[in-house]
């Protein structure tokens, strides 16, 4: 009886049937491996032809690279003669783009200094001109300097005022035309008078105007000084005006306005427009105030209007010669037509005459057309 190793779901296995397990279990095992093997060859033989198959991969991979090398090494050959004759044509364009460049450049630089030449001496000149200015300016500051001196004297300054009127009027008017310093009817005396044409009155010119009241409106620095100063100033213009309208308007004299005279333009623009009321009072008084440009385009109205009535004179003159002219024409319209009538009989003795010579002229050709034998021997043989 055989022995039982173990049971196995009930049934008994005793050690042949182990044995014949363990013989079945090796065969298995070594089917297995044989198997193992195979497929181990096979994957050797499959790597072998994959890694033939890279290889000539490689190989083809290979070639294809020596081909495009010596492809490329053409095109490199080929490209580098084209930027070899590239560079040489972009150096000799640069070569002459520089040249042509330094010579603008020099052109350009030679017309610079010579602009800046011009210029240095124009600049030259015009600092010449400012040194002569210059020295303009230092001599009218001596004279500004010496005008204030003057306007710092009372008789100074109102000589100054005439000087200046008196110069405008000798400059526009003949030395018949005016007067300075007359003596009127009432014994007053203004500083000029100006002879209208026709007979008219005289107009009236005042240089005396009150520079000291405007010097202490001009000096004054605090608001109250200034107040003060304008009303002296308003009240001094007011009492002149009244002086001048009272003393040198007279009917029939002088005309029916007079002139108040300000020598400075400054203080007449001024006058107008912080002393309007002083203005307005002065136009009602019949007293115009004028500056030198005022009172220059007032001589120079007046030289035309006496321009005029001497255009005038003179127009009566030549209306008296044209008359004697006319009277000298109608003359001379008679006798001319007395010559007529003279020409006219001559004119008929003359076509009697020229009748009397047609005839004769007539007769001798009629005697020229006779035929006469010529009984002399010809002289010619």
């Amino acid at each position: 009886m055989e022995t039982v190793l173990f049971d196995i779901g009930g049934t008994p296995v005793t050690l042949a049937i182990a044995l014949v397990l363990g013989l079945a279990v090796a065969v298995v095992g070594l089917v297995l491996i044989l198997a193992s093997q195979n497929r181990a060859a096979a994957r050797r033989e499959e790597q072998a032809a994959g890694d033939a198959a890279k290889a000539a991969e490689m190989e083809r991979h290979m070639a294809d690279m020596m081909r495009i090398q010596s492809e490329m090494t053409g095109r490199m050959q080929t490209m580098s003669e084209i930027f070899g004759n590239r560079t040489s044509d972009l150096a000799r364009l640069l070569t002459e783009r520089i040249d042509a460049s330094s010579h603008r450049v020099n052109q350009s630089m030679t017309e610079t200094r010579t602009k800046t030449e011009e210029t240095l001496t124009k600049l030259n000149e015009r600092l010449a001109v400012i040194d002569r200015a210059q020295t303009n300016i230092a001599q009218l500051s001596g004279e500004i300097v010496s005008l204030q001196s003057i306007l710092a004297n009372k008789q100074q300054r109102g000589a100054f005022g005439q000087g200046r009127m008196e110069a405008i009027i000798a400059d526009g008017l003949a030395s018949n035309g005016y007067s300075f310093q007359a003596t009127l009817s009432n014994n007053s005396r203004p500083d000029a008078l100006v002879h209208m044409p026709n007979g008219a009155p005289s107009l009236v010119i005042d240089a005396k105007f009150p520079l000291e009241a405007w010097q202490r409106l001009s000096e004054a620095e605090t608001p109250e000084a200034v107040r003060a100063a304008m009303t002296g100033f308003r009240n001094d213009c007011t009492v002149h005006v009244r002086a001048i309208a009272e003393k040198y308007l007279i009917a029939g004299e002088t005309q029916d306005t007079a002139f108040m005279f300000v020598p400075s333009e400054s203080i007449f623009a001024d006058l107008h427009e912080r002393f309007e009321d002083v203005v307005q009072k002065a136009a009602r008084a019949r007293v115009v105030i004028v500056s030198p440009s005022l009172l220059m385009l007032s001589i120079q109205v007046i030289q035309a209007l006496l321009r005029d009535v001497r255009m005038r004179e003179q127009a009566h003159i030549i209306q008296k010669e044209v008359i004697a002219l006319l009277a000298d024409v109608n003359r001379l319209d008679e006798r001319v037509g007395k010559l007529k009538s003279h020409f006219a009989q001559t004119q008929a003795d003359v076509e009697q005459i020229l009748i009397s010579t047609g005839k004769v002229t007539r007769r001798g050709e009629k005697i020229e057309a006779l035929e006469f034998e010529d009984e002399r021997p010809s002289l010619i043989d």
